[in-house]
């Protein structure tokens, strides 16, 4: 489990046959899990200055592989004596958005995202959003554009700084709102409609 808040800007070595390679002044053990970009990984060697990781086929095909150079953000696997600062992350990637929209403002910046069809009812106004490892709220979601607001702490302590439009990013839904509406997807033949017009008389 992670909280979504990067604790390093680590540097690519290599990513090549499913195995990247990461420099990192962060000495883990074999077998821990590390979040790359919002991606649960698994250390499988160490050397001198840094750590192997191993991406399944599964995990490649939902993330932004093209993504896995130069820079990434870095979250260790959290202990149950951390404080949980962001909001519960489990590295398990939903799919890929992309930046579509910068907008700076005086004491904030806006970013825009669009999301694929099959998480846009995953998307919770105040909710949480965890975008390539970073625990953020949504600002403003239209179907398919998501906003999210980033203060000049979050903008220069992580690599948002350096994004451009047309970026893809990881996106990793909260995963309160995930499983709940697996459940109902899985128990209700009307989905949330049917749960909809339930609340309607409360």
């Amino acid at each position: 489990m992670f909280s979504g808040l990067v604790r390093e800007i680590a540097k690519v070595k290599s990513f090549k046959n499913d195995t990247l390679e990461i420099i990192s002044s962060y000495v883990p053990k074999i077998g821990d899990s590390i979040a790359i970009n919002g991606a649960c990984l698994t250390v499988t060697q160490l050397f001198d200055s840094g750590f192997s990781l191993n991406l399944t086929a599964h995990t490649q095909e939902k993330i932004a592989t093209e993504n896995l150079k130069g820079e990434v953000h870095l979250e260790p696997a959290l202990r149950f004596s951390d404080r949980l600062d962001g909001h519960i992350v489990q590295g398990h990637i939903d799919g890929t958005a992309t930046l579509t929209h910068i907008q700076k403002q005086s004491s904030q910046t806006l970013f825009t995202l669009s999301l694929p069809s099959h998480l846009h009812h995953l998307m919770v106004l105040d909710g949480s959003v965890c975008v390539d490892g970073i625990s953020l709220t949504i600002t403003d979601f239209q179907a398919p554009y998501l906003t999210l607001t980033l203060i000049p702490h979050t903008l220069e302590n992580t690599l948002f700084h350096s994004y451009k439009i047309g970026r893809r990013v990881n996106i990793e839904s909260d995963v309160i709102v995930r499983s709940i509406a697996h459940l109902i997807g899985k128990t209700s033949k009307n989905g949330w409609e049917k749960y909809d017009s339930l609340t309607l008389g409360y």
